[in-house]
């Protein structure tokens, strides 16, 4: 089964500010383009079988997507599309958020302290892991870097989860984008942690960094634990597999220590959902 672990869904001009817009395309050579309308979304996810799709609320990062949004789309496609909620637990009331959130049919959590401003064991976050860890809600987090200038890199690194996973142990987490750039932290946090998972969204186009990801995953013998994502609109499905396929050729090419093929086949088809709990 093809799953999609990590793709969003949203208006540029509507739930993007002006300023992270500008923080976006400072980035690139050609303004971005990353509008996400439902049926752009839809067609986007045609050779997967199942996609995880969220917004993002993280006022301080200037992302506002209405969690209504989401659960229109995915209660539209529930033998395809599972809807994540947004929590923000600096200006949410946690508890009633989320159960608001679930009784729209959200059946997961997106959060992002470096987006939100917040320290992952914050009194303020407290409840966030409480109430899911109660109800068996998982989390795609994003616990890594951003172009954006207002986010704080002090609450970015991947280690900061490993207080959460010790205070609520059932919850479910998945570290978006291998945590990058601190690749390895996550690899060691992952194996240790047996509720912290971790997708490979957004990095087919950084191939060194992926080669050297993939080959300390493999070393470490935490591959079993690697998503397959995309991070769509930021990349399509056809062009995050072939870049993953092509990981083991180049290591191949440059005479380098192998990255085993049914490895990265065994990350494309895994399934993510029942790992997760959500089938």
């Amino acid at each position: 089964m093809l799953i999609d672990c990590h793709t969003h869904l949203w208006r540029q001009s509507e739930h993007l500010s002006d300023e992270f817009l500008a923080d976006a395309n400072r980035m690139r050579e050609e303004p971005i383009d990353i509008d996400v309308t439902p049926d752009k979304h839809w067609q986007a996810m045609e050779p997967v079988d199942r996609c995880i799709v969220f917004g993002f609320r993280a006022a301080h990062s200037g992302i506002d997507v209405p969690d209504e949004l989401i659960a229109g789309y995915a209660n539209a496609h529930p033998e395809k599309v599972v809807g994540f909620m947004s929590i923000d637990p600096t200006r949410d009331n946690v508890e009633e958020e989320i159960e608001r959130r679930m009784a729209m049919g959200l059946r997961g959590i997106k959060v992002g302290p470096i987006y939100q401003n917040f320290r992952p064991m914050h009194e303020h976050a407290q409840p966030m892991w409480r109430k899911a860890e109660k109800l068996g809600l998982p989390f795609t987090v994003h616990q890594g870097t951003t172009f954006t200038r207002v986010s704080p890199l002090k609450y970015a690194n991947p280690i900061q989860l490993e207080d959460v996973a010790l205070a609520y142990p059932e919850v479910r987490m998945v570290i978006a984008h291998l945590g990058h750039p601190w690749e390895l932290e996550t690899i060691v946090l992952i194996r240790k942690q047996p509720n912290i998972y971790a997708d490979l969204s957004a990095l087919w186009y950084r191939p060194w960094q992926l080669y050297n990801s993939l080959r300390l995953a493999y070393e470490y013998g935490v591959t079993h634990k690697l998503f397959f994502g995309t991070d769509f609109p930021v990349a399509s499905v056809e062009d995050s597999i072939n870049g993953l396929r092509e990981i083991p050729a180049l290591a191949r090419r440059a005479n380098l220590p192998e990255i085993p093929e049914e490895l990265v086949e065994g990350i494309i088809y895994r399934d993510t959902l029942s790992l997760l709990g959500l089938h």
